[in-house]
């Protein structure tokens, strides 16, 4: 008797996979891009250092968006995950390297990756804390976040003479509404690429709008190599690789959450303390690796899970095609230009329109809970409230110590470890007070939630 292929394990034709590989890597390409642009002009770098690393990120991208893709060796979880710079991490590295050095900021890096290994056995151990109430939480204040990140590449700096251009936020608009309108017309495989077609259709208005120019795709080197260790012999400090510590235990709590969110997006049934340190593992071995080539931690990416959910392709090898072409970018020179000519309105109308869906993912995790129950409801206000604190109102904990802007001034991780106390806390009570009950009424149920 034939086994049943799963959606997830299923081997597209080779058309569609090249087609809907390259919609993942347009949507999350402006993250490692705008990564390496963050530090190389906070630290000055050479034009031919930064098109270095954008090609090193580019290639530790791939290589782990392909062991996540095929988890050989219990590397990786065997799901649709691409894998990117961690936005904290990269302000956290930057933050390092301006206080230290380079060195110590690789160091850190460095130091991170074995501290996931090394911790993973005991956070394993804890996955029963993170039910669907912190999942959905947690969903919710990534797609919160990343709105607000990607937003902030339509719209510019805030003091940069272009802040808010209409030009740029037309484009943004007209971007999402192109996605909108291929998503209503097409179904089939072109249903399925309405998020690439929106982003080509914002890319033709911005070159005929003037908007965007190819003048330097075809200018400098045709191969770029990355560099082992670009900026020298690492340095270990443990105390200054503390944030990047901290960071990462957050990392694995999020990695939780995607790892069920995408698993429930691709029908897979997990279990949870099975799969989810597989998918810790793929990041603690691209980090190493990332470490050595000169970027900040690699971790797996929240964007892919609104791909997968907006085009209802749930094959993990068309995230593998993603990976080659991930890998293809890094090593020839011209095609990441090409990528970097996108301007970032397009890319930030197409990002916006794929996180609200893992918003909606996150709201339907937590339509499965009961939120008419007292504990259920106020462990849900106060994680939105504690995470939505730091992502809404710049600078709130600005004045507290640095370690504990680290925690607290991280949206993400502020409101998953409110949500978890909370529920503990909640559920503990639960079970210690049985709430009583009217004899004619039926039991209450005091599952966790």
């Amino acid at each position: 008797m034939a086994v049943k292929t799963l959606p997830v394990d299923e081997v597209l034709p080779l058309r569609r996979l090249v087609l809907l590989g390259l919609q993942h890597v347009l949507v999350m390409a402006a993250s490692p891009i705008t990564s390496v642009f963050l530090v190389a002009r906070a630290l000055d770098f050479s034009p031919a250092l930064t098109l270095n690393l954008i090609s090193a990120t580019f290639l530790v991208c791939g290589i782990g968006t392909l062991l996540q893709s095929f988890g050989p060796l219990r590397i990786g979880a065997r799901l649709p995950f691409i894998m990117v710079p961690g936005g904290a991490p990269v302000v956290i590295f930057l933050t390092t390297a301006q206080q230290t050095d380079l060195q110590t900021a690789v160091g850190a890096v460095l130091l991170t990756g074995l501290f996931y290994f090394l911790v993973l056995p005991v956070f394993a151990r804890c996955l029963r804390f993170f039910p669907k109430i912190v999942i959905g939480t947690m969903l919710l204040l990534v797609a919160i976040n990343l709105v607000k990140v990607y937003g902030g590449i339509v719209t510019g700096a805030p003091n940069s003479p272009n802040f808010a251009a209409p030009s740029n936020v037309l484009l943004a608009l007209a971007t999402v509404a192109f996605t909108l309108l291929f998503a209503r017309l097409f179904h089939g495989l072109l249903g399925q690429l309405a998020v690439l077609f929106g982003l080509l259709a914002g890319t033709a208005v911005a070159a005929l709008a003037g908007l965007m120019s190819f003048g330097s795709v075809w200018s400098g080197d045709m191969l770029s190599v990355p560099s082992l260790f670009p900026f020298g012999v690492p340095k270990f400090d443990l105390v200054a690789a503390i944030p990047l510590l901290v960071f990462s235990v957050i990392s694995m709590a999020e990695a939780t959450g995607q790892t069920v969110a995408i698993a429930e997006a691709v029908d897979k049934d997990i279990d949870v303390r099975t799969e989810v340190p597989k998918t810790i593992r793929g990041d603690a071995l691209v980090s190493l690796l990332g470490g050595c080539l000169g970027t900040s931690l690699i971790i797996t990416s929240g964007e892919n899970i609104g791909v997968v959910r907006a085009t209802g392709v749930r094959s993990r090898y068309v995230t593998a095609a993603s990976g080659v072409i991930l890998i293809a970018l890094a090593l020839f020179a011209p095609l990441g230009r090409l990528i970097n000519a996108i301007p970032g309105a397009v890319v930030g109308g197409t990002a916006v329109i794929v996180f609200c869906i893992i918003a909606v993912m996150g709201i339907d995790q937590l339509r499965k809970v009961d939120l008419r129950d007292h504990g259920n409801l106020f462990t849900l206000a106060a994680g939105l409230a504690m995470g939505l604190l730091p992502i809404l109102v710049n600078g709130v904990y600005s004045k507290f110590p640095f370690y504990v802007q680290m925690v607290l001034g991280n949206g993400l991780a502020a409101g998953t470890i409110t949500a978890v106390l909370l529920n503990i806390a909640f559920n503990m009570s639960r079970t210690s007070q049985p709430t009583p009950v009217a004899a004619d009424a039926a039991p209450a149920d005091v599952s966790p939630a």
